[in-house]
């Protein structure tokens, strides 16, 4: 693997976690019940974050970004 595809698939990973984590304080704030699921089953985290997007709207960025890192990877 060359270093620049490297860099970007390991910054587009911490990107992903780091939304996630985010996601998760979010959802815990907002309901107890969307926070055991965004905990439980990470990807409905992010269903959630677009149900609630004025609340969530920087954290499905950061994913998206974090995505995109890990596709020109």
């Amino acid at each position: 693997m060359e270093p620049i595809s490297a860099a970007f698939t390991t910054f587009g990973v911490v990107l992903l976690l780091a939304s996630w984590i985010q996601l998760l304080f979010t959802s815990f704030e907002d309901d107890y019940t969307w926070g055991l699921t965004a905990l439980f089953v990470p990807p409905l985290a992010y269903l959630y974050g677009f149900f609630s997007w004025d609340k969530a709207k920087a954290s499905i960025w950061m994913a998206v970004i974090g995505w995109v890192f890990i596709l020109f990877a």
